[in-house]
């Protein structure tokens, strides 16, 4: 039997800050390939990634597991109980970056179907979907394998993407949506000058000010029955000016939106642009905007994947998932343009944190329920 834990901990000791994979993929290819697997990188940008599947190609059916291997910068390693990347287990828990968000995950799904496989060979193929280009830009990753899965007629009739989505216990949610996100950046240029003549001078910071407010106090929605609530947050204003008699000619600011399917990102930025030139008209200011869109929200309806995977969480921890779009982004928005798509796995709350942790017999658990899903899938 393939170990969950000691696969976590091999992971773990590969220091795969984004992009860099430090040898992550190079264990799961040699491990896949002596499992059966038949296994491709798919290298773009710089990025390492990796395309793996047992079965013949266009077989009649086949699930796809997509996970990460790259993790986030440690921060301040002297702040950490143990070495980040050591993965020492203390006290029923595995310790180190990664070890939630997501090793363990891709460790407990490669586990499931390397001996799912081997003991009862499916009517069907299994592809697994590695990355190390989740936690940066995204740009190479999920979406490289997706590319190339197209041009190579490789396909996914549902996938499951092993992100941390349990929230008190694991099993007790599963993520059948994510809200959209997009970032725009506003340059607001005036005119220059005294602040003992402000009629002279046209302010960047009081127009620039103004349209935050008003983006601010203005609600975008009041959810539905999937989605909470869109929400706005300024997340940086700057003007850069360390004179005090001086109005500046120049002043930026950006705000992210995460927003749910009443929304799409260009319609958003459809409402910031009315919303800017309204406050050109009114103050003279010129304001310009960049945006950047990282994924536009979506939902998976209940059918037969859902139930699935509900069904197959519930058998082995006693728990019904609940439906959920909550938190941020992840791989799945890449993902639902190619086959419908689910996110489970671990509790996420230690997840990005100093002494990031997972308990040890949680792995074990997870793949449990990763191998009851394929053996329910292929049933």
């Amino acid at each position: 039997m393939t170990d969950p834990v000691a696969l976590t901990a091999d992971l773990v000791r590969c220091p795969s800050v984004t992009p860099n994979e430090a040898g992550a993929l190079v264990l799961m290819e040699r491990l896949l390939t002596e499992a059966g697997f038949e296994c491709t990188r798919v290298d773009r940008g710089g990025i390492s990634n990796l395309f793996a599947r047992w079965g013949r190609p266009g077989a009649n059916r086949t699930f796809g597991y997509n996970g990460h291997v790259d993790v986030v910068p440690v921060g301040n390693a002297a702040d950490w109980t143990h070495d980040p990347f050591g993965a020492v287990i203390e006290d029923g828990w595995l310790y180190g970056r990664g070890a939630t968000d997501m090793k363990s995950g891709v460790a407990a799904f490669a586990a499931a179907a390397i001996d799912f496989v081997a003991d009862t060979p499916p009517d069907g193929a299994i592809i697994l979907a590695l990355t190390g280009d989740e936690e940066a830009d995204a740009h190479h990753g999920t979406v490289a394998l997706l590319d190339w899965m197209a041009e190579t007629g490789e396909k996914m009739d549902v996938c499951l993407v092993g992100e941390p989505t349990s929230a008190e216990a694991i099993g007790d949610m599963m993520k059948v949506g994510r809200r959209g996100s997009v970032t725009v950046r506003f340059t607001a240029r005036g005119v220059q000058g005294h602040v003992a003549y402000p009629h002279r001078a046209r302010n960047p910071v009081a127009a620039l000010a103004k349209l935050i407010a008003a983006l601010e106090s203005t609600p975008l929605d009041a959810g539905n029955a999937h989605f909470d609530a869109s929400t706005l947050a300024t997340v940086t204003f700057d003007v850069g000016n360390p004179a005090t008699n001086v109005i500046p000619a120049e002043a930026r600011a950006a705000v992210n939106i995460r927003f749910n399917d009443e929304h799409s990102g260009d319609s958003l930025i459809a409402r910031l642009a009315a919303e800017a030139a309204k406050i050109e008209a009114e103050t003279g200011v010129t304001i310009t905007l960049a945006s950047q869109i990282t994924g536009d929200s979506f939902v998976t309806p209940p059918g037969d994947l859902t139930r699935l995977v509900a069904g197959a969480v519930e058998a082995e921890t006693g728990r019904r998932p609940e439906p959920s779009t909550s938190g941020g982004t992840s791989d799945a928005r890449f993902v639902k343009d190619h086959c419908p798509v689910l996110e489970f796995g671990l509790v996420s709350h230690r997840m990005h944190a100093v002494d990031e942790r997972v308990r040890v017999d949680d792995i074990g658990a997870l793949k449990a329920i990763y191998t009851r899903i394929l053996r329910d899938y292929f049933a």
